[in-house]
């Protein structure tokens, strides 16, 4: 009797039924029973119940256990149904071998039997694949080769340790017998290196009972090859019936145990490492052709051996390409990255065509990231690439440089159909993105260089294409084409961007606080919090200076965490030196996002300050472009209690039906008008109108540029609440406010 076994796995119902434990049982009864009969028994003497029908039943309660697997996943999982014929096929060559035998006790011939054994080993294959091709579509020439080469170097150990049987084969009348009892052996050895490719590839999985079917094979063809070395000596009942059937057996068991895996589970059966197999085979290889150097061998094993080495350098082919390809590809986009760009590009500049280079930055893309986390902007990434990829033509390069950045080559255009792609590109985002539950509005800004009017270097169109890019996000134009006079500050600003993110990190920063005085007793009830940037080499800088190009280059909430950490922290000290006095905060509209609220009272809480004692002043531009989201939060922040105020109010998109419906305090009004008011009755007028308007509204009104006395008792007289100029005050550095304070009344309160 004979052949062996595969592996493969598939989901399955979950439960496993009474009847499989108790096919299972039976088929363990009847193997330990069989083998201790062969084992204790006369193997001299043929024992039709012992040798023959009991070996039958044990084979057939393992097909039961097959067919009850495939009953049990509604013949619905191809591993199972092809391993059960794997097991039904054997079992039925069994069946004929042991009705053909007639009293003999062994077959000295190949027979029908044989088409049932042989068939045994592409159903078992099969098995073997359909994991392959199901988990790792991509892969499977890599893993054939993998396992071809493990065959080839099996087959030259085979070849040199079955030599004796090719000898009788060569020699005798017995060739086809010969070539028969060797190729199952070999047949064993392939199914073993499929297996054994499975168990080493990343992502694919036999089933729990994986150890339990390698030693069946093991067993099998150890079987095979103790049948093969005295098939001239064999007969049935000998213990070497007893691998087989053992075998047969753990295939089986294997199979109900696939069958019972949930079609869910994430179960991974890793048994050997990822190498182990391709350096077993070449290993092996080499052996056998350094025996052929000292000993006489088969001419077989010889060739095997070579043919193991040859196709062993494939595979490595195919890694090599794999890493070549994954060292110029994005690994979350799948588009070309930097290293692909910066290699492909110049051999395209080369070629003397107009061209164009975009670098392309999705707007605010930092704010996806903190407010809904890495996973969502990554997947935000995805969808953009793939929105980008669609406007373009296909020999037009895409790459993704890295964060939200990506970069675009386009041969063979001029600058109109440059800036016409550009448009394509803005519009492509101009329909929210879909990320799960979330609707994201993204945009982009693009910087255009063109080629050769601006070069055909590729490290110099990068830098003009930034600066173009840096043009378009601080107009807002959503693209710019590169012009020389972009460079009478690019460099500039492209170096101040660089120092700012240095200054971030080395806290180069410091904070000036200007007080705010009641106009009607001129006590002072609050400063405001202004940052400095004491600059290494330009000396200090004013929040003009660096603040919009802090915005541009997302670094705004990240300066704002730190003000907002200083300002708290300033308020503590002075709270614990006895001043009763409240600081206000300047917020961009991109450091308006959902954890807010949650930052300010942790803050608050580290450093035991009222939340009465903070302000956030938001400009009204900043509540026009995002009134929903942005009221929802600002409403979460002043229902802790901390003060919100309108910030340069008059210089944005004005609207009365926001100052009714957002949860705002306070009014700043703009210096512009306070400054008019000398010497335009109509500025003055107007004044006076915004300040009965925020009283009837119920919100007090700081006047901006209070640079005179005049001024102040004019906007005393109109009613208005509280005032901030060089008149009342200068910003001054933290460790000057106490002791100015010190000289001034301060009033307790709100404000």
């Amino acid at each position: 009797m004979r052949r062996d076994d595969a592996p493969v796995r598939d989901g399955r119902r979950p439960a496993r039924p009474g009847h499989a434990r108790v096919l299972t049982a039976m088929m363990i009864v009847l193997l330990a029973v069989y083998t201790g009969g062969l084992l204790l028994g006369d193997q001299e003497t043929f024992d039709p119940l012992l040798d023959g029908w009991l070996c039958i039943l044990t084979e057939l309660s393992a097909v039961a256990l097959c067919i009850s697997a495939a009953v049990r996943t509604r013949f619905a999982q191809r591993q199972v149904l092809l391993a059960a014929g794997a097991v039904i096929a054997y079992a039925a060559g069994d069946a004929y071998y042991a009705a053909s035998l007639h009293g003999e006790v062994a077959l000295s011939y190949a027979s029908w039997a044989d088409v049932g054994y042989f068939a045994f080993y592409p159903f078992m294959l099969g098995a073997v694949a359909v994991v392959v091709v199901r988990k790792l579509k991509d892969l499977i020439w890599p893993l054939m080769l993998d396992s071809i080469v493990g065959a080839l170097a099996a087959a030259s150990l085979m070849a040199l340790v079955l030599a004796p049987v090719l000898r009788i084969g060569s020699s005798g009348g017995t060739t086809f017998e010969a070539v028969i009892a060797v190729a199952y052996p070999l047949l064993d050895l392939l199914l073993i290196t499929a297996v054994g490719g499975v168990l080493a590839s990343r992502g694919l999985d036999i089933g729990p009972r994986w150890p339990l079917l390698v030693s069946g094979l093991i067993v099998f063809s150890a079987a095979d090859v103790a049948y093969a070395l005295g098939m001239q000596e064999y007969a049935v009942g000998s213990v070497i019936d007893a691998g087989w059937v053992a075998g047969i057996a753990a295939i089986a068991a294997w199979t109900d145990g696939a069958a019972s895996t949930g079609r869910g589970s994430r179960h991974r059966s890793r048994g050997i490492p990822e190498l182990a197999a391709p350096l077993v085979s070449t290993a092996s290889a080499l052996a056998v052709l350094v025996i052929g150097c000292q000993l006489r061998i088969p001419l077989l094993a010889v060739v095997f051996a070579a043919s193991t080495l040859a196709l062993a350098a494939v595979p490595l082919a195919f890694r090599n390409r794999m890493l070549v390809t994954l060292a110029r590809t994005d690994e979350l986009t799948g588009l070309p990255n930097r290293r692909a760009l910066l290699t492909d590009v110049p051999e395209r500049l080369g070629t003397g065509q107009p061209g164009a280079l975009f670098l392309l930055d999705l707007d605010r893309f930092k704010h996806v990231n903190d407010a809904l986390g890495h996973d969502v902007g990554d997947a935000l990434l995805v969808q953009v690439g793939r929105r980008f990829r669609r406007q373009l033509r296909p020999q037009d390069m895409l790459a993704r440089l890295g964060g939200d950045e990506f970069a675009v080559f386009l041969q063979g255009v001029t600058e109109q159909d440059a800036v016409a792609t550009a448009r394509r590109l803005g519009a492509a985002l101009s329909d929210p993105v879909q990320v799960g539950t979330a609707a994201l509005q993204a945009g982009a800004s693009i910087g255009i260089a063109l080629t050769p009017q601006q070069g055909t270097d590729m490290s110099l169109l990068m830098r003009k294409a930034d600066i173009a890019m840096f043009r378009a996000k601080s107009a807002r134009t959503g693209h710019h084409v590169y012009d020389a006079t972009d460079d009478d500050d690019g460099e500039l600003r492209l170096r101040t961007v660089q120092e700012l993110r240095i200054a971030l990190a080395e806290d180069q920063f410091e904070m000036h606080y200007q007080p705010k005085v009641r106009l009607g007793d001129r006590e002072v009830t609050g400063v405001e919090a202004l940052v400095r940037w004491n600059h290494p080499t330009r000396g200090q800088l004013p929040p003009t200076a660096f603040l919009s190009l802090a915005e541009e280059a997302g670094l705004m909430p990240a300066l704002s965490s730190l003000v907002l950490r200083r300002a708290v922290r300033r308020v503590a000290r002075w709270r614990a030196a006895g001043l009763d006095i409240s600081v206000a905060v300047n917020m961009s509209g991109s450091c308006i996002l959902p954890g807010l609220p949650h930052e300010i009272l942790a803050l608050l809480e580290q450093f035991d300050v009222p939340p009465s004692c903070l302000m956030l002043e938001i400009t009204e531009d900043v509540l026009m472009s995002t009134p929903t989201g942005t009221a929802d939060i600002l409403a979460a922040v002043r229902a802790a209690g901390i003060q919100i105020a309108i910030d340069d109010f008059g210089t944005g998109y004005s609207s009365l039906a926001y100052l009714r419906d957002l949860p705002v305090d306070e009014l700043k009004l703009d210096r512009s008008f306070i400054i008019a008011m000398g010497d335009d009755d109509r500025a003055h007028g107007l004044v006076g109108s915004i300040i009965d308007l925020a009283h009837s509204l119920g919100l007090r009104v700081v006047a901006e540029g209070v640079d005179d006395e005049r001024t102040a008792e004019e906007l005393r007289a109109r009613g208005c609440d509280f005032g901030q100029g060089f008149h009342l005050a200068v910003p001054l550095p933290a460790r000057e406010v106490g002791p100015w304070l010190g000289g001034h009344t301060v009033g307790a309160g709100r404000g």
